[in-house]
């Protein structure tokens, strides 16, 4: 796949008037059976399954001119975020086997989220994610053609960072070679759209956000900890495991099991981040609150919903859409009071990434 990009790349030099604007938005999206720990360049320890999100989303901007070097202005949500520069400069600079004209342009990016930045919610799929397929639509201009290669766009997007690979696609998406997938790859994700009962597909997840404030370990830190911890084999063992368990729940609409696997594997994520050295601890004491209510609802009024968790302290609850007035009803009435300043975010399964 990769050699394919590197023959197709356009390496002729840009025309002089050569300048446009692009648009995409790109989703958040929450791992099931979660990826946590890799290998080379960007590649998955283990498989991982996600729902696409529909609210929680990145739009980013890119004008674009023809120039004698690259340039690259940034800015997130109307400010100057040097951080952020920094980081989509290192990556540009770093595909320019792939995309030689980044050499010949003169770049203006603009990027928000419409949810809170560094809490858990993966910030980092939804951007880099959406800054890739700008990235392809500028070739595609380049190239004048209008085409966007989605499994092309999910590999660039891994490159980036991990997670945003499964992005781009709609409903849900699987990343890491398992043979529970035939057409399944570590180098990019593969949309699940089409492999889903019905009663996942409208799926909700109301995000509570019980702490908005910058993770105190980043996500990218808390993956090399995977290489000393000394659970790391048996959680990749599992985790193969519970992605062909989950797989086949998905397909046959099996919501006994898609609940005891994906909060099994929320509680592993977190275990595996305690049992690392250094160790560390991204829930608070009220996201163990809203777990321990949760499960007494649903005990108690025999539904099927279920908790999952980022790395972070937030609480995604899922359930199917024909009980969302039941679920987000008791999320008023007994878990508002554990969100900071009572936010939280009725979301659910999304599109995947368009253009705007």
């Amino acid at each position: 796949m990769e050699q394919r990009w590197i023959k197709e790349a356009y390496r002729n030099e840009l025309p002089d008037d050569f300048h446009g604007g692009t648009r995409w938005q790109s989703p958040s999206n929450i791992a099931l059976v979660k990826y946590w720990g890799k290998k080379g360049k960007q590649l998955p320890q283990n498989p991982s399954i996600s729902f696409t999100l529909s609210q929680c989303r990145t739009e980013t901007s890119v004008f674009y001119e023809k120039s004698d070097k690259f340039s690259l202005d940034f800015s997130f949500e109307g400010k100057p975020n040097e951080a952020f520069r920094a980081k989509i400069e290192q990556f540009l600079l770093e595909q320019r086997e792939f995309f030689p004209f980044i050499d010949q342009l003169d770049l203006r990016i603009q990027s928000r989220n419409t949810f809170p930045h560094s809490s858990g919610i993966a910030s980092s799929a939804s951007s880099m994610s959406a800054l890739v397929l700008c990235l392809l639509d500028i070739e595609s201009a380049a190239k004048g053609t209008n085409a966007i290669d989605r499994t092309k766009a999910s590999y660039f997007s891994r490159l980036a960072s991990g997670s945003a690979c499964r992005s781009v696609f709609p409903k849900m998406a699987l990343w890491g070679t398992t043979p529970a997938m035939n057409d399944s790859s570590d180098d990019y994700a593969v949309s699940l759209e089409n492999e889903i009962a019905p009663v996942f597909r409208d799926f909700r997840d109301s995000i509570l956000i019980v702490s908005d404030a910058q993770k105190t370990v980043s996500s990218r830190a808390g993956h090399t900890l995977m290489d000393t911890n000394p659970y790391a084999a048996s959680r990749y063992a599992t985790a193969k495991q519970n992605v062909s368990l989950l797989l086949d729940a998905l397909r046959t609409g099996d919501l006994e099991t898609f609940i005891r696997i994906t909060e099994s594997e929320a509680m592993q994520l977190h275990a595996l981040m305690m049992c690392s050295e250094p160790s560390f601890i991204l829930m608070k004491p009220d996201t163990l609150k809203i777990i321990e209510s949760l499960r007494s609802f649903r005990r108690e009024m025999d539904i099927p919903v279920c908790f999952t968790l980022d790395a972070g302290p937030n609480v995604h609850i899922l359930y199917p859409a024909q009980y969302a007035e039941m679920v987000e009803r008791f999320i008023m009435d007994e878990l508002e009071t554990y969100c900071t300043g009572g936010l939280w975010i009725a979301d659910g399964v999304g599109d995947g990434a368009s253009r705007l």
